[in-house]
């Protein structure tokens, strides 16, 4: 990545950067960071105090500050879901005294702060921003598409609950409701959630910047996928993981067992760090890998251990290999996996589109299901498991989608374009690529910003981490 200012090694700017403090949002954010490094700019990574000692984090260019969400003494420190919104409350009531704490600490310590990029899941550090005079920069760490239904919705030009069999929303392919995303399709299934992804709209032309994906519908630019540069352009030699994990992986048996598979013959399964399927859906999917008689490795995380069926894991030892965690993006980039059973969480999407690794998508909740949709009838990279007449993705259509995938008619087409996507997100992350460009600006612009008076013009520069 070319360097501004390359020879003064100075730092020009300094960034908090502040996400919603799980793995999904903390990720990309963090790959956007490593971005602006090259180019004089300050890193400062604020997490909660829990999610900052029941994590993994290392690195050697990024600081380390913590704030609280007044559940520090919790379990873990995470939202406690049928309590969403007094989470919500109590973190943002002490959430914006603890933030300012750091901001002020950091000033009369030589390190004053010029901008946060914040997740707009939490809408109140925008208010902290300016009340203490900084930039602000709104890092949305869902797709484009998810963020402009959620918009539309927060300004009422889509109205919920939805009527019809078709939705027509300026910028998207025609969606059926199955397609939305759960909160506004099934309306009234989380509440609290529901008013979360609306709520991110909320003052929003008062910051300097918005990070996100909306180019059709708003000045956005994109500046990624947000995924390690050695799964990408390669320029940030030392950037091979994200540098912060929730769980453990169990890196040497996974990379060992693959190792010993023959090319594009492995069936890979996540989904992901939040998601849950329940007993039965479980069963469906573990007797689907077996039907399809392909070989597959398996991520279950322990606490969902105990929703497998009896003896499954000594049954199927011979294909398949089940871990409580794995380094995603390694197995993803190797040569053995053909296929990869996701529930369409946006970051597991992105890693797959830019490695090349077809999909079947069994989405679970949330966003999942729009990224589906652009997975199976947009990008044509995959399969989308439709769920039977039980809400259950049955053991048959498990293998069938697999089969299609693999070996199906339409997986030459899905291989085909699944390199293509890989091919062109490597093209705008590399020098002179589309990404490279818009962050290059952003570099430019708050380092201009940084050094002029503090009544700074709004110059509503919108990006994109996609």
């Amino acid at each position: 990545m070319e360097k501004l200012g390359e020879e003064n090694k100075q730092e020009k700017a300094h960034c908090l950067i502040l996400p919603f403090p799980i793995q999904g949002h903390i990720n990309p954010m963090l790959q956007f960071a490593k971005r602006l490094l090259p180019n004089q700019i300050k890193i400062t990574l604020v997490l909660t105090h829990k999610i900052a000692k029941t994590t993994q984090f290392s690195s050697n260019s990024i600081s380390l500050e913590t704030i609280s969400n007044g559940y520090d003494d919790d379990d873990d420190g995470s939202p406690p879901e049928r309590d969403i919104k007094v989470y919500l409350a109590r973190f943002k009531e002490v959430g914006s005294r603890t933030l300012k704490e750091v901001v002020h600490r950091m000033r009369d310590s030589g390190r004053p702060v010029d901008c946060i990029v914040y997740d707009p899941f939490l809408p109140w550090v925008l208010e902290v921003s300016k009340e203490l005079g900084l930039l602000a920069a709104a890092f949305f760490t869902q797709s484009c598409a998810v963020d402009h239904i959620y918009h539309q919705v927060y300004k009422g030009d889509l109205k919920v609950p939805l009527s019809g069999d078709e939705i027509l929303i300026p910028g998207l392919p025609p969606l059926k409701p199955e397609d939305m995303p759960s909160f506004v399709y099934v309306l009234g299934s989380y509440p609290p959630l529901f008013e979360m992804v609306v709520d991110q709209f909320r003052d929003l032309e008062k910051a300097d910047w918005v990070i996100d994906y909306m180019a059709k519908s708003s000045p956005v630019k994109a500046i990624g996928p947000t995924i390690p540069s050695m799964y990408l352009d390669k320029r940030l030699s030392d950037d091979r993981e994200y540098g912060l994990s929730v769980y453990k992986p169990i890196t040497g048996v996974c990379m060992e067992w693959l190792n010993e598979r023959q090319p594009e013959s492995v069936i890979y399964v996540s989904f992901g760090s939040l998601a849950e399927l329940g007993e039965q859906q479980m069963e469906e999917l573990a007797w689907g890998l077996r039907l399809s008689n392909k070989h597959f490795l398996w991520v279950v995380r322990s606490s969902e251990e105990s929703k497998l069926p009896k003896d499954f894991a000594q049954v199927t030892s011979e294909k398949g290999l089940i871990v409580s965690w794995c380094p995603q993006l390694e197995v993803l980039a190797h040569e053995a996996i053909c296929c990869f059973i996701t529930h369409s969480g946006w970051n597991s999407t992105l890693e797959a589109l830019s490695l090349g690794v077809p999909m079947v998508a069994m989405p679970q909740w949330t966003d999942q299901s729009t990224n589906s949709k652009f997975v199976m009838d947009i990008w044509k990279m995959g399969v989308r498991a439709r769920v039977d007449d039980k809400g259950l993705v049955s053991r048959e259509t498990i293998a069938h989608c697999i089969r299609e995938v693999v070996e199906g008619e339409s997986g030459q087409e899905i291989k085909k374009n699944a390199t293509k996507w890989k091919a062109l997100a490597r093209e705008a992350m590399g020098e002179g690529g589309s990404s490279e460009k818009n962050i290059l600006e952003f570099v430019s612009s708050l380092i201009g910003s940084s050094n002029s008076s503090p009544m700074i013009p709004k110059e509503n520069v919108e990006m994109n981490p996609n």
